[in-house]
């Protein structure tokens, strides 16, 4: 066999591979930007393009299925992996916009414990698997209040002892819970209260008292941006932004753990992805305890599994104890509220319906002044 031959003889054992890597070659995951994909790049993106040979090419979005939707018109997605909250999930399962999730590709723990022990209660859902709690909560600019400082969710609503602007994000969400809570509703109670007309009347009515202070915002990096710029006094946000905002921006920026807003974020496979097989790889591997206490090391969002908790370790820059950090750590557990996901699904289009009238009535009334 002359070289010409051999040389034809391995191309021809290559090129199969070569399609093969190259048919691998992109994987799209759709996540929220910032710091918390940076903490994802880190822990899960670059070790799986290293593991795999397959690159990630990541999608941004400011969460919910519009967008899911969009790109399930024609019954096909470029999209192959989903990091979506717990409540769109469920409602995505629903409408048949995901895949259904098996829970046998979940790798075991450590020790051996099965990923189904492992894993918190109620995390494993029919068409996603929850990976983090996060916490909605409400910080403040410290510069802005150099004596008594903000404490509690009714303080927010106070812009008499505590002035200055609020951001709060542009959709009916905690914004509802936080209202009632103001007025001394028990936590237990919120839920229950505001699937009554009472219930939304009270707690629009103590929006209407913050109307004219509310700047709104929708990209999950616009808080913190508004606090550090003192653009705002006040703001609505995810914890893990403003604790990266605080430790690697050295933005002046203390968070008020009262009634933080408790809930969980979930990989999915939409339904029509062109790599299942591929994104089930990667979320097996994304799910590993080890990877998710590396991403916990650099932002402060509990991972759904046990063993993984009792990996985290420090941060690696400024060398924080993260696990005290994280919003489900027991001291910070008292006055927190685990956001209802069934609640949220069940309501959603009551809840943007009576946010939007709202928002008009606002509208009409600056045309009528």
């Amino acid at each position: 066999m002359n070289r010409l031959e051999r040389f034809a003889m391995v191309l021809c054992l290559v090129s199969p591979l070569a399609a093969q890597a190259e048919e691998r070659e992109a994987l799209t995951v759709v996540s929220w930007g910032g710091a918390y994909e940076e903490s994802q790049r880190i822990a899960y993106f670059d070790p799986f393009e290293r593991a795999v040979g397959a690159r990630i090419a990541v999608e941004r979005y400011n969460g919910g299925l519009n967008g899911l939707r969009a790109e399930l018109a024609d019954g096909e997605t470029d999209w192959d992996v989903i990091d979506l909250l717990s409540t769109d999930a469920r409602t995505g399962c629903r409408e048949g916009l995901l895949a259904p999730f098996d829970p046998a590709i979940l790798a075991p723990a450590p020790d051996g414990t099965p990923a189904e022990r492992d894993f918190i209660d109620g995390a494993l859902l029919s068409c996603a698997v929850v990976q983090l709690v996060f916490s909605t909560v409400i910080a403040y600019d410290e510069r802005a209040y150099p004596g008594e400082k903000p404490q509690s969710v009714a303080d927010f609503f106070d812009v008499e002892r505590f002035p200055g602007k609020r951001a709060l994000k542009k959709a009916p969400e905690a914004m509802l819970e936080w209202a009632l809570l103001s007025y001394g509703v028990p936590r237990s109670q919120i839920y229950d209260l505001l699937s009554t007309q009472r219930g939304m009347d009270l707690a629009f009515r103590r929006l209407d008292a913050i109307r004219d202070h509310i700047v709104w915002w929708e990209d999950a990096a616009t808080p913190a941006a508004l606090l550090t710029s003192g653009e705002v006094a006040m703001a609505s946000g995810y914890n893990g932004r403003f604790f990266d905002a605080r430790i690697s921006g050295n933005a002046p920026i203390s968070i008020i753990w009262d009634g933080q807003l408790l809930d969980y974020n979930a990989w999915a496979i939409p339904s029509g992805a062109d790599q299942p097989d591929l994104a089930k790889e990667f979320i097996r591997f994304a799910t590993r305890p080890d990877r998710m206490a590396a991403q916990a090391r650099h932002i402060p969002y509990g991972p759904s599994r046990r063993s993984a908790r009792r990996r985290i370790g420090f941060h690696p820059e400024t060398l924080t104890p993260m696990r005290e950090q994280l919003p489900t750590a027991e001291h910070r557990m008292g006055t927190a509220i685990w956001q209802d996901s069934e609640w949220y699904a069940r309501t959603a289009r009551l809840r943007r319906r009576l946010f939007k009238a709202w928002l008009e009535d606002d509208s009409t009334s600056a045309a009528q002044r």
